[in-house]
């Protein structure tokens, strides 16, 4: 699951373990300064224990600043640090933060090497396959060559170029084209290294011939606003069952840490602002969102505001498909 700035929040990785045990969740991007100096640092650090498996993605470019985050990582209980190589927001690249630091591969080794030293725990980089005119098969082949060589094993590529100059964050979702096969070769020069590849991908199917080429998938938008995607994961990728069978049973599985999070003082529309999307094409799911955003902000909404959403769907039978609640009716894949 790919970590993504107000989307991946403790909240939406505790929901998402009631739809896959197996997947590997990770945080957003949480940057050196607000893990060394925020406070109280739970703000940022903070997570459930069903999180696990769980990485921490770190946004930093400082060497020693990395390290000693890595460290407070590994003693609050993370299964990996990763380090942000990807994002192309403005505000990441005034700090050397992000894809900026795609030119810079001799600063993103020195970081890898220096958090290494001091953790046990997997340091993994999340990178693009280039950034502005750099060249997608000589420029990224230099980055992994000399960012590997400083120990790094495990490699999670966004299989699009990131453009600092002339896009905006939201313009680099979508432009430009995405590249896969240039992550494949990547994976065929380096069978050694673990290749993982991010960017449009939408369906298990889809993970599932992704995966006769690189070692690992990570998916973002898609699991996120179709969070039922994730309710396949540990029967068709790993072969064992999931711990939901039904939507319905997955958010009544999510019950009992909404009381937690709301007896520590959150805010109801805070956390059900995740599960939104559960209910996509099925009868009622309209009226479900609906329900709970026009409801659960309100002073004192808790869990019986909650119940009544879910008391306003209905699944469709497991042998027919899910219809969209459109006036087309049309199935939804």
């Amino acid at each position: 699951m790919a970590p993504m700035m107000d989307w991946t929040t403790r909240d939406y990785r505790a929901f998402a373990r009631t739809l896959t045990r197996r997947a590997l969740l990770y945080t957003e991007m949480v940057t050196t300064g607000a893990v060394l100096h925020g406070s109280p640092r739970e703000r940022f650090l903070g997570y459930s224990e069903v999180e696990h498996p769980i990485a921490l993605q770190l946004g930093g470019s400082d060497a020693g600043e990395l390290a000693e985050c890595a460290a407070i990582a590994e003693a609050w209980g993370y299964d990996e640090v990763n380090l942000n190589v990807g994002c192309p927001s403005d505000r990441v690249q005034n700090n050397m933060i992000g894809a900026c630091l795609m030119g810079h591969p001799e600063k993103v080794a020195a970081a890898v090497k220096a958090m290494q030293a001091a953790v046990s725990i997997p340091v993994t980089v999340k990178c693009r396959i280039g950034i502005d005119d750099q060249d997608e098969d000589a420029d990224l082949a230099r980055f992994i060559d000399i960012v590997a060589s400083a120990g790094c094993s495990v490699f999670t590529v966004h299989a699009r170029k990131a453009w600092l100059q002339g896009l905006s964050p939201k313009e680099n979702r979508d432009i430009p084209p995405l590249n896969y096969p240039r992550v494949h070769r990547l994976k065929q020069s380096h069978p050694e290294l673990h290749i993982g590849i991010n960017g449009g991908i939408k369906t298990l199917a889809e993970c599932q011939a992704q995966l006769e080429h690189v070692d690992s998938v990570m998916v973002g938008r898609e699991a996120y606003q179709n969070p039922w995607l994730l309710a396949g994961v540990d029967e068709q990728l790993f072969g064992e069952p999931g711990p939901a069978r039904t939507r319905l049973e997955a958010a009544t599985a999510f019950r009992p840490y909404i009381q937690q999070r709301l007896d520590e003082g959150a805010k109801l529309n805070h956390i059900t602002r995740h599960l939104l999307g559960l209910f996509q094409g099925c009868p009622g799911g309209r009226r479900f969102r609906r329900h709970l955003s026009e409801h659960a902000h309100k002073e004192g909404a808790g869990l019986r505001l909650f119940d009544d959403a879910l008391g306003l769907v209905r699944e469709p039978d497991t042998d027919t498909p899910p219809v969209d609640e459109q006036t087309t009716k049309q199935p939804v894949a």
